[in-house]
């Protein structure tokens, strides 16, 4: 057979297929058009398949080439559209003036089999024009924390942006310490931040401003247009699915570490993990971002700061709303679904199915007990469902130096545990106490694995993250206590 009979290879299945795009539709105010920098030799870190298969990938996606380019940013998807948007925002409380995505470039948006648009974003691939003084880069450290935190809170059942994967690349990037190059590509319906309307109001750009209120409503709020007033209702809506959020992330022991209004999702989402931790020691004062001198994003105040962004919100959307006192009736729920979403969190913790009206003193003496105490948040409810279980107390009674206060307690709580359906109880409690969470000092063991070229830790992390209420027989040390030195790791804005 000659050269030109050969048969033609099989065309490739695209990577993605039925792009879109939403948010480039608003217009050239909202944006700029951009490709992203491209990396040397790139090369897979980790993918997650969970958020492949809600894409659509084909099958064995990550054995192709064109997936690694493109998802490091060094060609571009067909049909993608890429682009850095622009908004402002408030930094520790104070104006920061104009922001926008300084090292993150929006692809597009593709239409998934199941859970509708989203929106595919490469974080790292390089400046744009809202990038100020930085280069436009992620380090593979921040990298992977953002990639198993993202997932890791998503098999937690917390509203959370995704991570398809990270890649890497052995290009220099200067931080504390000179590090590597690295590239996450994030997936949520939208990326749309609180920042994006106070843009456009800081500049009277009220044509705009409502453009873009339009669009979120029409796109993600459709329940809003209902009303007198959309805006209104919109605003709404923003502030108890952030109440909620703020519920979900205290009830797990998370702190966000950044919690400026320009990391604020419109959506609900946790959004943009920098400096998070998961508590350790149970300690409502902690403060997880070392950038944060003042503590304005300390773990007891976070309900509280995401009030503040709302009232940010709140004055950007103003003009769309009408009155001030519309917008402060819109916003007036936030503390009411706050107090009970967290009140039934923490009662579903307790294994409590029925609400009473003893439950939330029950609960306040208890988070009181593991401050004084300073307990670890996660072992000890971990070990509370197991000794719900078993019916043997000594484990939980060992985390406590102060006994007799602990036996008090449990008193007050046996009493209201014998009032439920004891066959549900346990696995109440199992199914919403994780064993597993992504502890620094975890990420770290990973982190430093990876820069020597290691993925396994990685990947036995994300095995145990995705299933976080499995025992995971052989993985105990993962679920154990905090070495000492996790107490040294350091993380700031710049992780």
């Amino acid at each position: 057979m000659t050269s030109h009979q050969a048969l033609a290879a099989p065309a490739q299945a695209p990577l993605v297929a039925g792009w879109r795009n939403g948010f480039a539709a608003l217009g050239p105010a909202f944006f700029t058009e951009l490709r992203p920098t491209p990396l040397p030799a790139p090369h897979w870190v980790g993918a997650s398949d969970d958020v492949a298969a809600l894409l659509g990938l084909p099958e064995g996606w990550q054995q192709r080439d064109d997936a690694l380019q493109s998802f490091t940013g060094n060609a571009l998807p067909p049909g993608s559209r890429p682009l850095a948007s622009v908004y402002s925002g408030h930094q520790f409380g104070v104006w920061a003036g104009q922001l926008g995505d300084g090292r993150a470039i929006l692809l597009g948006e593709v239409e998934t089999p199941a859970h509708g648009g989203q929106e595919l974003q490469l974080k790292g691939c390089g400046r744009t024009p809202y990038s100020r003084m930085g280069d436009g880069r992620a380090v593979l450290r921040s990298s992977i924390r953002e990639f198993l935190c993202s997932e890791a809170m998503h098999a937690l059942g917390i509203p959370t942006t995704r991570a398809l994967c990270v890649t890497g690349s052995p290009a220099p990037v200067a931080r504390e310490e000179i590090e590597t190059a690295a590239v996450v590509t994030r997936v949520a319906p939208s990326f749309i931040r609180f920042g994006h309307f106070e843009h456009f109001a800081a500049r009277g750009q009220q044509a705009e401003l409502r453009r873009l209120a339009d669009y979120v409503i029409d796109r993600y709020y459709p329940e809003c247009r209902d009303g007198a007033n959309p805006c209104a209702a919109l605003l709404r809506a923003v502030s108890e699915r952030t109440a909620a959020l703020m519920a979900r992330w205290q009830a797990v022991g998370f702190c966000h570490g950044v919690m400026n209004t320009d990391n604020m999702s419109i959506l609900g989402l946790t959004i943009d993990y920098g400096p998070f931790q998961f508590l350790d020691a149970f300690d409502p004062g902690h403060i997880c971002n070392h950038s944060d001198a003042q503590g304005r994003y300390a773990f007891d105040r976070q309900p509280g700061v995401a009030w503040w962004n709302l009232l940010c919100l709140a004055q950007a959307m103003l003009p769309l709303i009408g009155e001030v006192e519309t917008a402060r009736a819109a916003l007036s729920t936030y503390e009411g679904v706050f107090a009970a979403e967290f009140l039934r969190r923490m009662r579903a913790k307790l294994g409590l199915q029925q609400p009473r009206e003893g439950d939330g003193a029950l609960v306040d003496a208890l988070l009181r007990l593991l401050a004084a105490g300073r307990v670890d948040y996660t072992i000890f409810w971990r070990r509370l469902s197991h000794a719900v279980a078993a019916g043997d107390f000594e484990p939980v009674r060992d985390l406590f130096a102060d006994r007799a206060a602990f036996d008090a307690w449990l008193l007050s709580y046996e009493e209201l545990l014998a009032l439920e359906d004891q066959a549900l109880v346990a696995d109440l409690m199992l199914n919403t106490n994780p064993g597993f969470v992504l502890r620094n000092h975890l990420g770290e063991q990973a982190i430093r694995a990876a820069k020597l070229g290691d993925f396994s830790e990685l990947q036995t992390l994300q095995k145990l993250l995705a299933r976080p209420f499995d025992e995971h027989p052989g993985h105990e040390a993962h679920a154990g206590f905090p070495p000492e030195w996790a107490s040294t790791i350091s993380i700031s804005c710049s992780s």
